[in-house]
């Protein structure tokens, strides 16, 4: 695992010594930063493949530093903070943390779930800072910017939309089921429904192709779940 750095974003010392600890027994390597603008800097001069980061931060506050690392990198990042009502739940989610752990932790749960979230990345293939364009030329997503367009022309995405599509997208003619979108839209543990996919994927049919009722970017496979389609000669760049 000497390939895979994990950097470390947490102003606790004792939290950094025993999270750093148990990285280096499973084999990653480990960067560390106690403030959210050191941890930029790091990870702006490091290949990082996972961020843990906790969320109150001196300096910059982890909301924002995740704010920032989304205008440029989709790199994983796993949330540690004992910040534990709902809403900074979601929050953290929306502004686009693939996991979420409240303090106090258990290291060991912690280490799954890097692992967990790393599985995910390499099982799915995702890539991190590319543009995939459709066969026909027609639809693009700027998967750097978080943009998406239809005949050059931006359409407006939910973050969970633009992350649905990523998945389907990234994967020609892969089927999903409901239950892995939710895993890689929304990450472990958050509690989504396997139709509240059904509503994402007609919203999104709306946006994106000329009759949502006959779909020609995304199919249902009935009573297995979404793939995408007319991604054969996927363009990444």
């Amino acid at each position: 695992m000497q390939d895979i750095t994990i950097l470390i974003i947490e102003d606790e010392p004792g939290i950094v010594k025993i999270i750093k600890s148990y990285l280096e027994k499973e084999g990653y390597n480990v960067l560390t930063a106690y403030d959210g603008e050191e941890g930029l800097k790091v990870f702006d001069e490091n290949e990082v493949s996972l961020i843990i980061l906790d969320l109150m931060l001196p300096k910059l506050s982890g909301e924002e530093v995740i704010k920032q690392i989304r205008n440029k990198s989709e790199v994983p990042v796993i949330m540690v903070t004992a910040k534990v009502d709902e809403e900074n739940k979601i929050g953290g989610l929306r502004l686009g943390a693939d996991d979420y752990v409240t303090k106090p932790f258990s290291p060991r749960e912690l280490m799954e779930r890097v692992k967990a979230v790393l599985r995910r990345i390499k099982k799915y293939n995702l890539p991190r800072a590319d543009i995939i364009k459709t066969e026909d030329g027609r639809l693009e997503m700027d998967l750097e910017y978080n943009k998406f367009f239809k005949d050059g022309v931006e359409v407006f995405l939910t973050k969970n939309e633009f992350q649905i599509i990523k998945t389907l997208f990234s994967n020609p003619n892969k089927i999903f089921t409901r239950e892995e979108i939710i895993e890689l839209t929304f990450g472990l543990d958050y509690d989504a429904y396997d139709r509240a996919i059904d509503t994402h994927i007609k919203n999104i049919r709306q946006k994106i192709e000329d009759n949502p009722k006959k779909p020609q970017y995304i199919k249902t496979i009935y009573g297995m779940g979404y793939k995408s389609s007319g991604l054969d000669d996927v363009s990444k760049k």
